[in-house]
């Protein structure tokens, strides 16, 4: 693994995509492996939860007992590679407007929680504060979920696709995000910096960011004791 210092922030490059990130908790070893873009897989308790499957490879991944969902978009909601990863008794959580597509799933909305197996799972409101320069609402608010997934004591938070809103720099006790970045459709590095500097993670990875410069992302970060870990969603 390739490491790099930028200021006094620590930043990972990792080779493979597909290498797990492992977090120790109450509960045991959770491992967090990067899959594609805003798709991942988590191992914890026995069970597998993926979240936003829908880009990347899944050749020899396990079947999921979970899976959560974001929001409508193609680069987050792949129906077809939802049913491949299903298996009998396999629980999906999305909003309202991906089960209109997803059938299967059970809706939770902003705002909600609901338990499944090990984990806690929190639905948050992500969308735009404002319209693209051509007038276009890529998220409006209600529609799409951003999560906080808690196992073992450590509270995970995935964005989706958001800008900094006030309910994201609310957020508290955070110890590891992933949070989006890549214009029109969510948010410039800087601005999704002052958003995790809002909230103060202990860990942020960000994610969904295309051809964003992650450095810029980094550097806003710098001496805030937030650790920045960077790691390849785009394999070739």
């Amino acid at each position: 693994m390739l490491r790099l210092f930028l200021g006094s922030i620590l930043v990972a490059a990792c080779a493979a995509a597909a290498t797990p990130e492992q977090f120790q908790t109450s509960a045991g070893t959770l491992e967090l492996t990067p899959i594609q873009h805003a798709s991942l897989m988590i191992r914890a308790g026995g069970k597998v939860l993926y979240l936003d499957p829908a880009q990347g490879k899944y050749d020899n991944l396990p079947k999921a007992d979970y899976i959560l969902i974001t929001d409508i978009h193609g680069d987050h909601m792949a129906p077809a590679l939802v049913e491949r990863l299903s298996k009998p008794g396999t629980v999906i959580l999305a909003p309202a407007a991906v089960a209109k597509t997803v059938t299967g799933a059970t809706v939770i909305s902003n705002g909600e929680g609901k338990t499944i197996g090990p984990f806690l799972v929190e639905a948050l409101p992500m969308y735009n504060l404002k319209p693209a320069a051509d007038g276009t609402l890529y998220h409006p608010k209600g529609r799409g979920n951003g999560y906080v997934v808690t196992y073992g004591g450590k509270r995970f938070y995935f964005s989706g696709d958001t800008e900094g809103t006030p309910e994201m720099k609310a957020l508290r006790n955070i110890d590891v995000a992933f949070v989006c970045m890549n214009l029109p459709y969510t948010m410039s590095p800087e601005a999704a910096a002052e958003a995790v500097r809002a909230f103060h993670p202990a860990v942020v990875y960000p994610y969904h960011y295309s051809q964003s410069d992650l450095t810029v992302f980094a550097r806003a970060l710098a001496g805030t004791g937030i650790e920045v870990r960077v790691r390849e969603w785009y394999p070739k």
